[in-house]
């Protein structure tokens, strides 16, 4: 893991995000202290929108009974 300083870093983004979509990770620097970590996000953990929509609408179709229907309108109020 390479280290940069804060100005080097805020000058240097858009080539810093290249390397670390490329797998390459950063300690940014302040004054010679760590303070913060430019590194990719892990693939499993990645935001997947057609898993999120297809987990949306499992839900939506699940059956409600009305007393369920009646219990969350009564949480409500």
């Amino acid at each position: 893991m390479l280290e940069i300083g804060s100005y080097d870093a805020k000058t240097r983004l858009p080539e810093l995000l290249r390397e670390v979509e490329n797998g390459q990770s950063f300690v940014i620097t302040n004054r010679g202290r760590a303070v913060a970590m430019l590194c990719p996000i892990p693939k499993d953990e990645s935001n997947d929108l057609a898993q999120a929509i297809a987990a949306m609408q499992v839900f939506a179709a699940r059956p409600a009974s009305d007393m369920q229907t009646m219990g969350l309108i009564e949480k409500g109020r």
